[in-house]
């Protein structure tokens, strides 16, 4: 698989949007999406290989995955890249665009978009995603910037940094803001506090994965932070009913 054809006449549905870090504890994922797009900007060298071509991968580069394709990635220690997972209705304006791609010069702003879209509004963030495929399938309108409110620019670390130690002085300090007026934000727009809002996302992220991708539980708790196995075991317990194995399964099962 070498080229995609992508319908862009609307908005992509989000299911997902966040920065993957796969390679800590394996060398090499499977990751089957039955009824989503894959869309990566990479930081990182390696490979992957979709619908039997290998498409090398290294920074700046990046990948649209259609649905129901099982991809084989594989890494050279700890690997880091944006992605999106999406749904693409539109049923005119179809796009071809290559699998794999050089972002060249529109690498700053595929990054900024993909990132604003992290903490965004569904709305807001289907707008960015949407012009980063135009981009790639070099139609696009040019994007605009990411914009710099405290509480965005807070929860876009976050989202950026699911997988790493989060604490609320370095949130607050990310954002420009004091540890009490981060804290009075995320009351004011999400009705709790930060530690809680990052274990949400946390607990929001494992069950997307659980249910979405073919990760092995050990790689879906390194990916959202939480990388022992008890921890997230109980995690898993406490907030989704289950343990990690049997929220893929129950869930996968409706």
């Amino acid at each position: 698989m070498r080229e995609v054809v992508l319908p862009l006449s609307e908005p992509p549905l989000v299911a997902d949007a966040g920065v993957g870090v796969h390679g800590v504890t394996t060398l090499e994922d499977v990751f089957l999406l039955p009824d989503l797009w894959q869309l990566h900007l990479y930081s990182y060298e390696g490979a992957v290989e979709a619908g039997g071509v290998v498409h090398r991968i290294a920074p700046g580069r990046a990948s649209l995955i259609p649905p129901g394709t099982e991809v084989r990635y594989r890494y050279r220690g700890r690997s880091e890249h944006l992605y999106a997972h999406l749904r693409l209705d539109g049923s005119t304006e179809h796009r071809v665009a290559p699998v794999m791609q050089d972002a060249g010069p529109n690498r700053p702003l595929i990054a900024g978009l993909m990132r604003g879209a992290l903490a965004a509004a569904p709305a807001r963030a289907a707008a960015h995603l949407w012009t980063v495929l135009w981009q790639l399938t070099d139609a696009g309108p040019a994007g605009r910037e990411v914009a710099t409110d405290p509480f965005a620019v807070a929860a876009a670390h976050i989202e950026a940094n699911l997988a790493t130690s989060l604490s609320v002085a370095e949130v607050a300090k990310v954002a420009g803001v004091s540890h009490n007026h981060l804290t009075r934000l995320f009351r004011a727009r999400t009705g709790t506090t930060v530690v809680a809002h990052i274990r949400r996302r946390r607990v929001e992220r494992a069950r997307h994965l659980l249910t979405a991708s073919t990760l092995s539980v050990t790689a879906v708790a390194a990916a959202v932070g939480i990388p022992d196995l008890q921890a997230f075991n109980k995690v898993c317990r406490r907030e989704l009913g289950e343990s990690p194995r049997g929220v893929r399964r129950w869930l996968k099962a409706r």
